[in-house]
């Protein structure tokens, strides 16, 4: 997994993902572009009608969806359990879990999405497909890649909380660890760095960096990967004692833009989670040529990045007569 990875391997490597994952999750095969075309034929426009909208008072709000379609995908396959608040049914939500308490947002939006295609296509789209569509119009509409979504996901009728502690990667964990996270759930190291480049869009909160400003592994010293000016603007933002809820651009170069200086961040020491800069100072990482090619071609960072949006988005989906269409996405259906 960790091994070198010839440069002609990022033409191949997505391909050969996908082969794998249709292979482990027989599954996927029934999802399709095409679902809804005679069913709901207007439902990517409405989403992305929809998120356009919650755009112009909120910027934040493309990253924020396209996350949380990430983190619903890591916990059970995109099911679309991370939507579904503690409750009846319900237990233990994810939304709870330690990755999303007080940082995984949008969940307003999805309620306006789903409310529009059930005005227009009533118990026919699910929130999990929902999810990956909103996805990809956020970051479209950042400037980032468009791709075709693979689409026909059902909604799963529990939530996992301790799958959601243990298996969504964080921000303080080593490339080996978030490495076997992606490979648990049949994604590469390809897909690895080019689902990361997301961060080129966001913010992320004190907590999630400040343990690399001040005492860094506890040394009593900074993360020694962190360029010194970064740290000083970063340490300003973040005074030890401060809040930790206080929000950082993830790319201080164009913050709302998706584009490839999320990874020319990386080149300079400017990547603002541990889990970012890593993939660039970790030495002899196989990642380390692929942050150089996105660095430098950002047309090869859109390809795979569109390519990897959609073999995450083949992880263990629900199909056929598994799960249901939830009417709501917050609650499952008659509770």
């Amino acid at each position: 997994m960790l091994g070198s990875t010839p440069c002609n391997s990022l033409l191949i490597t997505p391909i050969f993902t996908t082969l794998l994952i249709i292979l482990l999750y027989p599954s996927n095969a029934q999802l399709s572009s095409t679902f809804y075309s005679s069913t709901c034929p207007s439902v990517s426009s409405i989403v992305r009608s929809v998120v356009q909208q919650a755009l112009q008072s909120d910027s934040r709000i493309g990253a924020s969806l396209t996350r949380l379609h990430f983190h619903d995908c890591f916990v059970n396959g995109c099911d679309g359990s991370i939507l579904l608040d503690q409750g009846v049914n319900i237990t233990l939500s994810e939304k709870n879990a330690t990755p999303n308490n007080n940082s995984a947002r949008g969940f307003d939006v999805v309620d306006n999405i789903k409310t529009s295609v059930e005005n227009s296509c009533p118990g026919v789209v699910s929130c999990a497909d929902i999810l990956a569509l909103a996805a990809q119009a956020s970051v479209a509409l950042a400037g980032g890649p468009s791709w075709n979504v693979l689409v026909g996901r059902r909604d799963g009728v529990m939530a996992n909380q301790s799958g959601a502690n243990a298996s969504i990667p964080t921000p303080f964990e080593s490339l080996a660890i978030i490495s076997a996270k992606f490979a648990a759930v049949g994604l590469n190291i390809t897909d690895l760095v080019a689902l990361s480049g997301a961060h080129t869009f966001g913010r992320a909160q004190c907590r999630f960096f400040n343990q690399r400003l001040f005492n860094f592994s506890g040394t009593g010293s900074p993360d020694p990967t962190l360029s010194s000016t970064y740290l000083a603007t970063l340490q300003q933002n973040c005074p030890q004692n401060g809040s930790g809820t206080t929000l950082n651009n993830l790319d201080p170069s164009s913050a709302d833009a998706f584009d490839s200086n999320y990874f020319k961040n990386l080149l300079n020491n400017k990547g603002l989670l541990q889990s970012d800069q890593e993939l660039f100072s970790t030495n002899g990482s196989a990642t380390i040529s692929i942050v150089n090619n996105f660095a430098t071609n950002q047309t090869a960072f859109f390809e795979a990045f569109a390519q990897s949006m959609i073999n995450m988005g083949n992880v263990s989906p629900l199909t056929g007569n598994q799960g249901e269409i939830r009417s709501n996405c917050r609650k499952v259906n008659g509770s």
